[in-house]
């Protein structure tokens, strides 16, 4: 099956006069839910438009990786979608995983587009025939995570209690006649939207057997939102890290929490792991893991700096320089990521954005970010 990723709607606002670049920044905030229905919708799949910092010359930038469905181990496969250079920026579709049970297959995370969820269905009926999903993890609530819930049932689906009550209000949000917008690669449009709940909760540890091989599931603390999961294959080293890890790609923490995500990843890294599958980005190993957290390390440094004599967050967001990690796909998200550690040190962070205030933060740091092109 092809696959076409449309350019990412990140780019930035070269060209545009402060008054035209206030309105976009507004609107796009306002606007970049997938179902455009509510604001528990809008926030879990939240992409602010903000320009695009300029690139680090001292560093190499990533190489762009495809979609493909890759086999890691003995009845172990991962589905990676593509990103990198002119290739978006691979932070719109999730990666998934694969188990392959006795009877059924396990599922991490639904990939939130129809055409992608057709992809992984045909891929793995040819690779390992015909044989039903019938569990599915939702790492997390996020649209790219969750968005594909409906095309894997009737199977199990199985998450953190925060993410099942966030699906059940954006459930109650979705219009009856809700449709997939169409995007090239990912939905024709004509597609109905149903968002199915996660039937199965659990707050800190669970492990299912498949084929005799432990499938540890466990919540690592609050990181990118208020209830990740991660999944973990002790006999074979692989973690499927959902959104604690993406590679090459910056981390995304508008529901999340920097600090505790740190905590969170130090816990994770004193696991044997040899292979990660991270929510977003080609498979990599546990450097990815390390990658993560030193981003955060360093941006919440420079972040506490420039909070600590009074600078706003988006001059701080645009002052600030991190290295590789400038070159990174997304690296607009500077401006997301700081915001949200300066509501740590002010003490107003919530599991929720704050879209107003963000608003205002977005309209300086294009400003600045523009004014340097």
């Amino acid at each position: 099956m092809e696959d076409r990723m449309m350019k990412s709607q990140n780019g930035g606002t070269s060209g545009l006069t402060r008054r035209e670049a206030i309105a976009r920044v507004a609107v796009g905030i306002g606007a970049l839910s997938l179902w455009n229905a509510g604001p528990a919708n809008a926030q879990a799949g939240f992409t602010a438009q903000v320009a695009t910092p300029p690139i680090n010359h001292n560093f190499p930038v990533p190489a762009a990786w495809k979609t493909e469905v890759v086999k890691l181990a003995p009845n172990v496969y991962a589905y990676i979608q593509a990103g990198g250079p002119d290739l978006g920026n691979g932070s719109g579709d999730s990666n998934a995983g694969v188990i392959v049970g006795e009877d059924h297959l396990l599922l991490i995370d639904t990939l939130g587009q129809p055409l992608r969820c057709d992809f992984l269905k045909s891929e793995m009926k040819r690779m390992i025939g015909n044989k039903p999903f019938g569990r599915v993890i939702d790492t997390h609530q996020h649209r790219d995570h969750v968005g594909g819930n409906q095309f894997f049932m009737p199977a199990e689906i199985v998450s953190h209690p925060f993410c099942r009550e966030s699906v059940i209000t954006m459930k109650k949000e979705l219009p009856a006649d809700a449709k997939f917008p169409k995007r090239a690669g990912g939905a024709l449009g004509t597609e109905p939207m149903i968002l199915h709940v996660p039937g199965t909760t659990f707050t800190d540890r669970m492990t299912y057997y498949y084929n005799d091989t432990p499938v540890e599931l466990s919540h690592p603390g609050v990181a990118h939102t208020w209830g990740d999961l991660i999944v973990y294959l002790p006999e074979h080293k692989i973690l499927f890290a959902g959104d604690l890890a993406l590679l090459n790609i910056v981390p995304f923490a508008h529901q999340g929490h920097v600090s505790q995500w740190i905590e969170a990843l130090n816990k994770v890294l004193a696991m044997d792991i040899d292979i990660v599958v991270p929510g977003h980005g080609p498979v990599g190993d546990k450097q990815a893991l390390v990658d993560n957290r030193d981003y955060f390390v360093l941006l919440k440094r420079e972040a506490r700096k420039r909070f600590d004599a009074g600078m706003s967050p988006g001059k701080a967001a645009a002052d600030i320089k991190l290295g590789k990690f400038d070159n990174w796909m997304g690296s607009s998200r500077v401006l997301l990521n700081t915001f949200r550690l300066y509501c740590e040190f002010d003490g107003s962070i919530t599991p929720m954005l704050d879209v107003e205030r963000l608003t205002r933060a977005s309209v300086e740091f294009n400003a600045i970010v523009q004014s340097r092109a």
